[in-house]
């Protein structure tokens, strides 16, 4: 699909097929890249890797995030230039490359609706072939009106349509894949009512060091410092205590913290902590 768009944007003159074949290019590389951290993200964990690989997807989001604003960026420079300067373009070329790229991106559709919200990586492709065949559809409407009025400024307007298509999806996607390698907190989780949740479990007098962030889609970790009364190191308790911790994270919240790691303190460590 790619090489008969790349054929029929040299052929026709389009901007729009061009600016699409350029789209379908980072779709392709893209697919190519999501292919690729989909195996490595099944790699067992090891001594080196403790997590496995799992954030590869978020690093294949972040390539294809760059190469999509990399296209915008290029269909709004070109795009200002041709509504000057609009070149003679061939409408019934540019109507069949249209049809055969939709064509195309609706197959790809109906392989990624399925798992589209399996994880980042998926997500990036799917919206990636979405994108793609709504930028077809302009390609196509574009031809329709060329034909039937000769107004060559609307393969411009088709090509710049496909570029608003593509920017704020990309920037999303940068958005998402920066937030996990930034290890910010879960869009989903509220800090402050983990916080308010954990002090009122029986026993727990103090939180602090409280850090929440995201290896991978679907798997958000959280650690915590949480200041216990003495006796319960005494008498059995903090066991119980760490039990109801961890699942007071994986149950009370939107987002459920599997992994969740709490360092149990007794009231007297952390007065003389603060004391030194």
């Amino acid at each position: 699909m790619l090489l008969a768009q790349v054929v029929g944007a040299i052929w026709t003159g389009s901007l729009a097929l061009l600016v699409d074949s350029a789209h379908v290019l980072t779709d392709a590389a893209g697919l190519l890249m999501a292919l690729i951290a989909a195996v490595l993200v099944e790699r067992p964990a090891t001594n080196r890797h403790t997590w496995g690989l799992r954030r590869a997807e978020v690093l294949a989001a972040s390539v294809q995030a760059v190469a999509l604003l990399g296209v915008g960026a290029f269909v709004v420079v070109e795009g200002i230039q041709r509504l000057v300067d609009p070149p003679e373009i061939n409408a019934p070329g540019l109507l069949v490359f249209g049809v055969l790229g939709l064509l195309g991106n609706l197959a790809a559709i109906g392989v990624l609706a399925s798992s589209r919200s399996d994880n980042l990586n998926l997500r990036g492709a799917f919206l990636e072939v979405l994108n793609d065949a709504l930028g077809s559809l302009a390609v196509i409407v574009s031809a329709v009106v060329l034909a039937t009025t000769g107004w060559a400024q609307v393969d411009t307007l088709a090509a710049l349509l496909i570029g608003a298509l593509i920017l704020p999806r990309a920037l999303r996607l940068l958005r998402e894949a920066v937030d996990v390698l930034l290890e910010s907190t879960p869009r989903d989780l509220d800090l402050d009512a983990v916080r308010a949740h954990i002090l009122e479990v029986d026993h727990v007098r103090g939180v602090h060091d409280l850090h929440a962030s995201q290896i991978a889609t679907g798997l958000p970790v959280l650690t915590a410092h949480v200041v216990i009364d003495d006796e319960c190191f005494h008498d059995g308790h903090a066991p119980v205590l760490l039990t109801a911790l961890q699942a007071c994270v994986a149950e009370h919240f939107p987002v459920s913290v599997e992994h969740s790691t709490f360092q149990l303190e007794p009231a007297t460590h952390t007065e003389a902590t603060r004391h030194d």
